[in-house]
C-alpha cells in the first residue's frame, strides 16, 4: 500500500519547491513476541535505524511488578527514553518495543542516547524489539490539520500501544501478554488512560519492582524548574531562551563559545569564543552568579561585562570544598578573595553567562560523600575530575557505596540549588584498586576501551595468513635489503623499519619502511568505522588500549624481525651531505633482518668489533641524521624539553618499584630524523596531487602572550629570550647557558614547551596556513605509525592513490568530512595525552605510597600567590607546595609578578630557584589522593600571627557556622 507525503522547502537560492514523497505501509511487518503465529517470520525492517533486535519472549517474566503482576512488554515513549536511558540498559528491564517514531526522534535529538539505544536493541538479552510502525498499515497516522508534529508523534505512539495489545488478544496463549505505557508526560498519560491504554510513570513503574529497590537510584530526576524555585531561594539567574540568544549572537550582544572550568580555581572560568574574530577570543568568567550553571564543554552564550568590571585571571588556587549545598555564604566570602588589586596591564575580557546553547554532559566518575545527616537519603557527589561541579543524587545505598568509585549522570540544575541534580549510573569498583582506577581514568577521558565486537573482528583475514600474488600486484620485492627496525624495550606493533645503502654511483640510499596497515583495513567497514571513531591507540603505563585489534597491531602489521611483511616505503637517492637527489614512494613486502632496541643499536654503532650489515647500515643512518638534524636546528626547528619518566614493575604485583626519567640515545634522535623526513616527503606528494583534500598537520605560532612567563622567568636570571620568530627562540635557547646552573637551559626549555600551542590535525582545502612552528617546516603530515593512529591510515590511502597503488572513494575526497574526522582525531588523540598523564601519576602514587617521607633536590618552575609549582628531575615528578594550611596560622604572603616570585614571611623564592622538598603521599581525601610537598630548605621560619581573613578560606565563625548548618 502507498500513500504520498507532500511538504514545501526553501532552497538555499531562497526558492520555494514542494516535495512530494512516496511513504509505502506493509502488512508483513512482524511484532516481534516470539508465541506470535499470525504475524510472517521477522526480516529485517524497513526505515532507518538498526535491524529490529532479537524479538521479545513468548512469556515475559521479568522483574516482579506490584502495579502489573502478569507478564507484560514496556514501550516508552521518546522523552522516557531521552532521559531514563540509564535504567533502560539495565539488565533487570527486558522485553521493551521501540517504535520507530520514538527512534527517529531520538536520532534526531540525541547522537549519544541514539547509540547506546542502538546497542541495546541488538544485545540478546535484553529482548528489545525495533517496531516499525511508521511502516505498518494499521500504525500508520497522517498528521491532522492544525496538529503539531510533537502530538502527531504521541498519538502515533499511543495507537501504535492499542494495536499491540488487541494484536496479542489473539494470540493463543495461555496467559494473556499486555503491553504497558510508559510515559512522563502528564497529558500523554491522561489520554492514554482516557483510550483504556495502561499507563504508568517511569518512576511509579520502577517503584513497582520489588525484588529490585535499588533501581530507584538510577531514575534520572526530571522535574519542572519553576516548582522548585517556589520550595527555596533564588541563586543563580534565570537562563535566556534558547531563541533570544540565537538573536543575540547574530546582532552582537551575546558571544557565543565553549565553556572551560578551571582545575583549580572552582569560581573560575573560561569561554573560548567560536569564529575568526582575534578580538575577545579568551573571556575570563568569575564567580558563582556569573558562572551561571554552567559545566564544562558545554556551549554557552556570553555577555562582556563593562570594561571597568574586567578582571585578570586568578593565581589563588580554590577547591570546593563545602557540604552543605544550600549554604553560599561561604562562596562570597571566597569570591572576595579574587578580588584583589591588579596591574592593569593584566585585566582581560570579562563576562558573565547568559543562557546554554548545548549541553555536553556525559556521565561522570567520583565519589560519594555521605551526608553527616543521619538516615539522609541526599547527599552529595564529588567528581574526578575538579572541572565539574558536585552532584546532588538520592540514594539508599550510601553505606554501600562509601568508598567506592561510581558514575553518576546530571539531569538537570534548577536556579535554586547550589549544585546540579544527577542520578546513580553505577559502581566501578573500591577506590584505590589498580583496575578500578584505570576504568576510572579511561571514562573521564572518553577512551573507548571495550573490547572488539564480532562485526569489527569479521573483517580480519584468516589464520594462517600469506602473502598471495594478488598481494604482490603494484608491489616491489625489497626482501633482499637489509633492513631493520629500532624501537623502544617490548613494542610489539612496530610501525617503522630502516635501511640505508651505498649506491654504485657513490650515493646512499635510504628507505623507510612502514606497516601496511590500509591493505587490511578497507574503507567504510566496520574494522574502519571502530578504527577512525578510536582515532589512536592509547598507552598506559602497562596497558594499550589498541587503535586496531591485536591480530593487526602485534602480529599481522608489526614489521617484526625474519618474517615477510607488507610496507608502503620511502626511498631516497642522498649525497653525502644528506641533500636528497631523488624520492619515490612504492608498496613493497620486506623481511627485517633484526627487531632492535635504542640500546641494543647504540650499542652496535659504538661498537669496535662489529661490521655486519645491518651494523654498517646503522651507522650510515646515524651518519645522515645528525647532519639532517643540524639542517633542521638552522632553520629554526626547536629543540625543547619534556620530563618524562618510566616505571620499572614488579613482576608479580605489577606495582611500581622505580621511578626514573627516561634516557634518550644517539638512535632515538636517528629513527626520529627520518620520520620527520619521511613525514615531511609524503606531505609534499599527497598535497601536490591533492590541494584540496590532503590531511596534514599543523603547529600554530603561539601568541606572544603565552611567552610572558618565559622572557619574565629568564629575565630573572639576567638572560634574554627573544620569541619574534621560532628561530630567533631556538638561538636564543641555545645561548641561554649558566656555568654555575647548567640545569638552567633545560628549565627554560621545560618551560618553552608550556607555552607552545597544540599540534592539529587539518584538511588543506580548509586552511591557508600550513606551517608546523616547532619543526620549522612549511608542510607535515603524520605517515610513519598507522598502526597506532587513524590519521596515518588516510595518509596511506591518499599517497596509495597518488601512486597508482589503490582506487580512490568518495569520502577520500570530500573535504568537508575530512575536517569533520580531523576534529575527531585531534579531540581522540588530546584525551589520549591526558589519559597518559593521568595513568604515571597514579603510578607515581603507587611508587611512593610505601616510601614514607622522600626528601629531593627541586627546582622552582612556577610562582602562585600562595603556592609554589616545583619540579623534581630525579622523578621528573612536578608537585605544588602551598603555604596556607588549615588549621594553621597564615603566613605573610607577597607575589611579585615582574621577577616573578614570592615571599613567604622573610624568605623570598624566585622561580627556577634550587629547593629541597620532601615528598610523601597524602591519602586523606581517598578520591584525590596526591603526592604532597613539602618545602625544607630554604626553611620558611613560622611566626605566631593570626589569621589572615583575607586569604585563610575558613573564618573563626567556622564551628559555629557548621553546627548550624547541620542544625539547618
Amino acid at each position: 500500500m502507498q500513500t504520498t507525503r507532500a511538504f514545501v522547502k526553501r532552497t538555499r537560492a531562497g526558492a520555494v519547491v514542494k516535495v512530494v514523497r512516496e511513504h509505502y505501509l506493509r502488512e508483513d511487518i512482524p511484532c516481534g513476541a516470539a508465541a506470535c503465529r499470525i504475524c510472517p517470520p521477522r526480516p529485517a525492517g524497513p526505515g532507518p535505524g538498526p535491524g529490529p533486535g532479537p524479538g521479545l519472549q513468548a512469556q515475559p517474566r521479568g522483574a516482579a511488578s506490584s502495579l502489573c503482576p502478569g507478564p507484560h512488554y514496556l514501550l516508552p515513549d521518546t522523552n522516557l527514553l531521552l532521559h531514563q536511558i540509564d535504567i533502560l540498559e539495565d539488565p533487570v528491564i527486558k522485553n521493551v518495543i521501540v517504535l520507530q517514531t520514538v527512534l527517529q526522534e531520538v536520532r534526531n535529538r540525541s547522537a549519544p542516547v541514539y547509540k547506546r539505544i542502538r546497542d541495546v536493541i541488538q544485545n540478546p538479552e535484553k529482548h528489545f524489539y525495533s517496531f516499525t510502525n511508521e511502516h505498518h498499515r494499521e500504525t500508520y497516522v497522517e498528521q491532522k490539520q492544525g496538529e503539531t508534529s510533537n502530538d502527531r508523534n504521541d498519538r502515533a505512539i499511543r495507537v501504535a500501544v492499542k494495536w499491540y495489545n488487541e494484536h496479542l488478544k489473539k494470540i493463543e496463549d495461555e496467559e494473556k501478554v499486555q503491553v504497558i505505557f510508559l510515559t512522563n508526560d502528564r497529558a500523554n498519560k491522561e489520554k492514554a488512560l482516557e483510550e483504556g491504554i495502561t499507563a504508568y510513570t517511569c518512576e511509579e513503574y520502577i517503584k513497582s519492582l520489588i525484588a529490585n529497590p535499588d533501581l530507584v537510584d538510577r531514575l534520572a530526576c526530571v522535574s519542572d524548574e519553576g516548582k522548585e524555585i517556589e520550595n527555596g531561594k533564588i541563586i543563580f539567574p534565570e537562563h535566556t531562551p534558547l531563541s533570544k540568544l540565537q538573536q543575540g549572537i547574530k546582532s552582537g550582544i551575546y558571544l557565543q563559545g565553549t565553556f572551560r572550568a578551571s582545575r583549580d580555581n572552582y569560581l573560575e572560568a573560561t569561554v573560548w569564543v567560536h569564529g575568526d574574530a582575534e578580538e575577545n577570543k579568551e573571556i575570563i568568567i568569575q564567580g558563582l552568579k556569573h558562572l551561571n550553571r554552567a559545566v564544562h564543554e558545554d556551549i554557552v552564550a556570553v555577555e562582556l561585562l563593562a570594561k571597568d568590571e574586567w578582571v585578570a585571571p586568578s593565581s589563588v588556587v580554590l577547591q570546593d570544598d563545602g557540604q552543605n549545598e544550600d549554604d553560599i555564604a561561604d562562596e562570597e566570602e571566597k569570591e572576595n578573595i579574587l578580588k584583589t588589586s591588579v596591574n592593569k596591564d593584566m585585566l582581560r575580557p570579562t563576562g558573565k553567562v547568559v543562557g546554554i546553547i548545548k549541553r555536553n554532559w556525559r556521565p561522570f566518575c567520583g565519589m560519594l560523600s555521605k551526608s553527616p545527616i543521619k538516615e539522609a537519603r541526599r547527599h552529595l557527589f564529588t567528581p574526578a575530575d575538579r572541572r565539574i561541579p558536585r552532584i546532588r543524587i538520592e540514594t539508599r545505598q550510601a553505606d554501600t557505596l562509601a568508598g567506592q568509585r561510581i558514575i553518576v549522570a546530571i539531569d538537570g540544575w534548577p536556579r535554586n540549588s547550589r549544585y546540579p541534580n544527577g542520578h546513580f549510573v553505577r559502581n566501578l569498583g573500591s577506590a584505590g584498586d589498580k583496575e578500578t582506577e584505570t576504568e576510572v581514568l579511561l571514562l573521564e577521558h572518553d577512551v573507548p576501551h571495550q573490547p572488539f565486537s564480532q562485526s569489527v573482528l569479521s573483517f580480519l583475514p584468516k589464520m594462517p595468513w600469506s602473502i598471495t600474488e594478488q598481494d604482490m600486484k603494484y608491489r616491489e620485492d625489497l626482501r633482499h635489503l637489509h633492513v631493520c627496525s629500532v624501537d623502544p624495550p617490548g613494542c610489539t606493533d612496530i610501525d617503522d623499519a630502516l635501511h640505508c645503502r651505498e649506491l654504485e654511483n657513490g650515493n646512499t640510499e635510504v628507505g623507510v619502511h612502514i606497516a601496511d596497515v590500509s591493505h587490511f583495513i578497507r574503507p567504510g567497514n566496520a574494522l574502519d568505522e571502530e578504527s577512525a571513531k578510536r582515532g589512536t591507540t592509547v598507552y598506559l603505563c602497562e596497558k594499550r588500549i589498541d587503535m586496531v585489534p591485536e591480530l593487526l597491531s602485534s602480529n599481522l602489521c608489526s614489521l617484526r624481525s625474519n618474517v615477510d611483511r607488507l610496507a608502503f616505503s620511502c626511498i631516497w637517492e642522498m649525497n653525502h651531505k644528506a641533500e636528497i637527489l631523488k624520492t619515490r614512494f612504492t608498496k613493497s613486502v620486506i623481511n627485517s633482518k633484526a627487531s632492535l632496541t635504542y640500546a641494543e643499536a647504540q650499542m652496535r654503532i659504538d661498537s669496535a668489533t662489529m661490521n655486519d650489515d645491518i651494523t654498517t647500515s646503522l651507522r650510515g643512518l646515524n651518519k645522515l641524521a645528525k647532519i639532517l638534524k643540524k639542517k633542521r636546528i638552522d632553520n629554526g626547528a626547536l629543540t625543547l624539553s619534556s620530563p618524562e619518566v618510566r616505571f620499572h614493575m614488579d613482576s608479580e604485583t605489577h606495582d611500581p618499584i622505580d621511578l626514573q626519567t627516561k634516557e634518550l640515545k644517539e638512535t632515538n634522535s636517528m629513527v626520529e630524523e627520518f620520520m620527520l623526513l619521511a613525514n615531511i616527503s609524503v606531505a609534499q606528494k599527497i598535497y601536490d596531487e591533492f590541494p584540496e583534500f590532503a590531511l596534514l598537520r599543523k603547529h600554530p605560532a603561539p601568541p606572544p602572550s603565552n611567552y610572558d612567563i618565559l622572557v619574565k622567568a629568564a629575565k630573572s636570571k639576567n638572560l634574554e629570550i627573544k620569541t619574534d620568530s621560532a628561530k630567533a627562540l631556538a638561538e636564543s635557547l641555545d645561548k641561554a647557558e649558566s656555568p654555575t646552573f647548567p640545569y638552567l637551559n633545560t628549565l627554560l626549555r621545560i618551560l618553552t614547551t608550556r607555552c607552545m600551542m597544540q599540534a592539529v590535525y587539518f584538511c588543506s582545502g580548509m586552511d591557508n596556513d600550513f606551517h608546523h612552528y616547532g619543526l620549522a617546516s612549511p608542510i607535515y603530515t603524520h605517515f610513519t605509525s598507522p598502526i597506532r593512529r587513524y590519521a596515518d591510515i588516510i595518509v596511506h590511502r591518499l599517497l596509495a592513490v597518488a601512486i597508482g597503488a589503490d582506487s580512490t572513494y568518495p569520502e577520500l575526497t570530500d573535504k568537508h568530512k575530512l575536517a569533520d574526522m580531523c576534529k575527531n582525531l585531534n579531540y581522540r588523540h588530546k584525551m589520549a595525552q591526558y589519559a597518559q598523564r593521568a595513568s604515571v601519576a597514579f603510578h607515581t602514587q603507587l611508587f611512593f605510597k610505601n616510601k614514607g617521607v622522600v626528601n629531593e633536590d627541586a627546582y622552582i618552575l612556577f610562582v602562585r600567590k600562595n603556592a609554589v609549582v616545583v619540579l623534581i628531575p630525579k622523578y621528573g615528578l612536578e608537585g605544588t607546595v602551598f603555604f596556607e594550611e588549615k588549621g594553621k596560622p597564615t603566613p605573610r604572603l607577597d607575589y611579585n609578578n615582574e621577577v616573578p616570585s614570592l615571599t613567604v614571611e622573610d624568605t623570598t623564592l624566585c622561580i627556577f630557584d634550587k629547593v629541597k622538598v620532601n615528598i610523601m603521599l597524602d591519602a586523606s581525601n581517598i578520591q584525590h589522593q596526591k603526592i604532597r610537598m613539602v618545602l625544607v630548605e630554604p626553611k620558611i621560619l613560622e611566626k605566631d600571627v593570626p589569621a589572615n581573613p583575607s586569604t585563610e578560606i575558613s573564618s573563626k565563625n567556622e564551628p559555629e557556622k557548621k553546627k548550624k548548618k547541620l542544625q539547618k
